[in-house]
């Protein structure tokens, strides 16, 4: 028999991250974490038990940079106190910042971290950190038109939902955004690759992809569109839901309205963003529609889907925006009556035409439109939601309601959030709900039936 040595054994190193921004972030995120699990790290949620702390940033706001700010701060005083632990900045604003980031005067950022690392170059992540070990401070920012990591299999843990990225970049350079700056041009991972993952996930037993892009309308894989890929998706598993965003409306085509349409595990929920309701700021904006076509394009999904649910984004105050302007973006909000919307005043951004232009909406009148905004919406998100009460409705059980212990929160088809009484039901399974009471954000139900395993083939799936 072998003697146990009295040797301790080394404990792993351990890594820490923290998301900001959009969805895609997120799913970079788990790329990250499986690079560096395959270099023989170990995750932790835990800051205060890491050696290595990264910040996935986000730059399509001045307030989500601003956060990042704050942040470091607090890590600086984790390394004050742990000098051996390794910082590291990715993602847009890493990409974004990397001259400013890489100054010592630059908010002492210089001085705290040790890796700058731009979204297409996460591959060198484990080179990067270990030569960080050895006092060596790293910067890898270089924009891909290849790079998809279609190859790698993210570090998920158990769960019922995941987030699937099928592109990346883009190609429209709307004049206020920076994604084509910090996330390049558009390229798409191919269909098979993507119909893998999904089988992958679904040997796992989630019950929910979201498919994400900066514009997945856009997806091309030789000849084959986002809509024969949201079909073969679609078609792996019926028991699992669909979902995507987000959506261009230039590229929404009759095709995919219809693909969603014709298959029942694909969510009837539509995230299309207009960002305003003035034709002459859409032509600043250069959002290559005017508002016609976009009601045009509603009418269409509305027609062939009538059950969808639709949400949007706005910006208010951008450039030269009147209070006309602001009123025709009110106007087309209580015309199309959305489920959902998300909201922001609009900020410069270097590098993007937009920064050209003369900021000349003082913050005091963004501020007083956007709450006009946002209580529009709200009024109209709840009576849309009181019109669900006395009706049944499929619900996907997601997790612990966060406010009570005894209930469980889950999503509808058409992504609303439903709490309901725990009953004997676990996360992932399917339930049908009665809406007894709701609010502008939240419905709340009892539950009638379970039905956690559907067998049924696509086209009669419930």
């Amino acid at each position: 028999m072998a003697e146990h040595s009295n040797i301790p054994r080394m404990r792993k190193k351990r890594v820490y991250i923290e998301t900001y921004g959009c969805q895609m972030n997120a799913a970079d995120s788990e790329v990250v974490l499986s690079l560096l699990a395959q270099d023989g790290y170990e995750v932790t949620n835990t800051l205060v038990d890491a050696d290595v702390v990264l910040a996935n940033t986000c730059s399509v706001r001045e307030n989500a940079e601003q956060r990042i700010y704050g942040r470091l701060g607090e890590f600086k005083r984790l390394k004050n106190s742990r000098p051996d632990v390794l910082i590291g900045l990715i993602g847009c604003m890493a990409e974004r910042l990397r001259t400013k980031l890489t100054a010592e005067k630059a908010k002492g950022v210089g001085q705290i971290v040790d890796m700058i690392v731009g979204p297409d170059e996460y591959r060198r992540m484990p080179e990067l950190v270990h030569r960080a070990w050895h006092g060596e401070k790293g910067i890898a920012v270089q924009l891909s038109r290849v790079e998809t990591y279609d190859d790698i299999v993210p570090l998920r843990t158990s769960g019922i939902s995941a987030w699937i990225s099928v592109m990346r970049g883009c190609d429209k350079f709307c004049s206020f955004c920076v994604v084509p700056f910090t996330r390049g041009r558009e390229r798409s991972r191919t269909l098979a690759s993507v119909v893998r993952e999904v089988e992958i996930l679904s040997s796992r037993g989630f019950k929910e992809v979201t498919l994400l892009g900066q514009n997945v309308n856009s997806y091309r894989d030789e000849n084959r569109d986002f809509a024969d890929l949201l079909r073969s998706v679609a078609e792996v598993d019926s028991s699992i839901r669909i979902r995507f965003t987000t959506s261009h409306p230039q590229d929404m085509s009759d095709k995919l309205i219809e693909t969603i349409a014709d298959h029942t595990n694909i969510c009837k929920f539509i995230h299309l963003p207009v960002q305003s309701g003035s034709d002459r700021i859409l032509e600043l904006m250069n959002r290559t529609y005017d508002r016609a076509r976009y009601l045009g394009l509603l009418y269409r999904i509305r027609t062939r889907i009538p059950d969808v649910s639709l949400s949007t984004d706005i910006i208010t105050g951008f450039p030269s925006e009147t209070e006309d302007d602001h009123q025709k973006t009110m106007e087309l909000m209580e015309h199309v009556r959305y489920d959902g919307a998300f909201t922001f005043k609009y900020s410069p951004r270097e590098n993007t035409p937009a920064f050209k232009m003369l900021d000349d909406v003082p913050d005091a009148i963004k501020t007083l439109r956007i709450n006009e905004i946002i209580d529009q919406q709200q009024k109209i998100s709840l009576q849309k939601n009181q019109e669900m009460v006395n009706h049944t409705y499929e619900v996907l059980v997601e997790s612990e309601s966060k406010k009570s212990p005894v209930e469980w929160q889950g999503r509808t088809d058409g992504n609303k959030m439903v709490v309901f009484p725990k009953g004997n039901f676990k996360a992932g399974d399917y339930i049908t709900v009665k809406i007894l009471r709701a609010n502008s954000a939240t419905l709340f139900g009892s539950t009638e039936k379970s039905h956690s395993q559907i067998e049924l083939p696509i086209e009669e799936a419930a």
